[in-house]
């Protein structure tokens, strides 16, 4: 699973990179890739990473200009790998640990509400206070935070079970679309109701390293989170009696990890939208292949999430050229079929 995933996130990196409305060939955009002005001057790596502030604050001098391909590789192509490397682990690890606290295959942060609550917060922001937009990553985990503790308050009746809370997220995330619809019609500005639109569909169009340096510490923290937690995950899957004979405090460790997946879930809207499906279809790739031990399956995401969604990134970005799709259409599609031959495949589909 690892080499596989390794080698079409590789495959389908280089193609993004190489491909696009400026032409250049494999040898151009490896020499790109590899230049040596970029490589050997800190000025340039503190202000990719770091940002402008950070480089005048450290008294950096401007760096030597780059060449063409350069810029159009390291500013604008390479960001969008990046990012769409860290959503699709983010996206993966948090539908695996959503499927595991609720024991339903069909577990995702969409069917719980929380990317549909942090997609609310951020389209309230768009359209309505656009002067926040520059703390969109907390505005969104506040957003799908808040959309949880209302799906767990739903689901509370002296205590909660996998399918309350699969319901109350139901109830949550159909209250959140309605009201992203209802936020559209008081914008009046077609720019950002089109930017809106984009957020709604999830899109990786326009992110550069500003998007990269957001979503780097959330994807680090809920890889080192989700991989110390697996244990827990693994005892969740017994059933709430038998986890709680093992000893185990069921309502406050279900709760907890359900913060890292909304951890997860809400960097990702943050900073792609609302980009279907991934969260669902990776664990049932991975699990097919390692089985159901969370140690394998999140090492298995960890992974198999990125291949996935930077391949549908090329699709989208290529497919249609020179009309860019949102990713989220191509990852739908990819989506509805999967499940469809899956449903096809397994009578007991839908439960774990």
């Amino acid at each position: 699973m690892i080499a596989g995933s390794l080698l079409l996130a590789i495959a389908a990196a280089l193609v993004q990179i190489a491909a696009g409305s400026y032409e250049m060939t494999w040898s151009q955009a490896t020499a790109a890739l590899a230049d040596s002005k970029v490589w050997g001057q800190p000025a340039v790596w503190i202000r990719l990473l770091l940002g402008q502030g950070a480089a005048q604050a450290c008294g950096l001098s401007e760096p030597d200009p780059l060449m063409t391909a350069t810029l159009i590789v390291w500013n604008v192509r390479l960001p969008r790998v990046l990012v769409g490397l860290m959503v699709g682990i983010n996206l993966a690890y948090s539908g695996t640990i959503f499927q595991a606290i609720t024991r339903n295959e069909l577990a995702s942060p969409y069917l719980l509400g929380v990317s549909s609550g942090a997609g609310l917060a951020i389209l309230v922001v768009l359209v309505l206070y656009p002067v926040l937009g520059v703390h969109l990553p907390l505005i969104a985990m506040l957003g799908g935070g808040a959309a949880f503790l209302l799906v767990y308050g739903i689901a509370w009746h002296h205590g909660t079970s996998p399918v309350r809370l699969v319901l109350a997220g139901v109830i949550v995330a159909a209250i959140a679309g309605s009201l992203q619809t209802a936020i559209f019609f008081l914008a009046r500005d077609i720019g950002v109701v089109q930017n809106a639109m984009a957020w709604t569909t999830g899109s990786l169009t326009g992110v550069g390293w500003e998007q990269v340096r957001l979503v780097a510490p959330w994807t680090i923290a809920c890889v080192v989170l989700g991989l110390s937690v697996t244990r827990y995950l693994d005892v969740l899957l017994l059933g709430d009696p038998a986890a709680k004979a093992l000893g185990m405090a069921v309502e406050r460790v279900r709760f907890l990890l359900a913060g890292t997946a909304i951890l997860a879930a809400a960097s990702s809207v943050a900073v792609a939208g609302l980009v279907g499906f991934v969260g669902l279809i990776v664990p049932h790739i991975v699990r097919s292949t390692v089985g159901s031990p969370h140690r394998p399956l999140l090492l298995g995401c960890l992974f198999a999430g990125p291949a996935l969604l930077v391949s549908a990134d090329v699709a989208a970005r290529l497919a249609f050229s020179p009309i860019q799709v949102p990713v989220g259409i191509i990852t739908g599609v990819m989506g509805g079929g999967f499940f469809l031959y899956l449903m096809r495949r397994r009578q007991e589909f839908g439960r774990l």
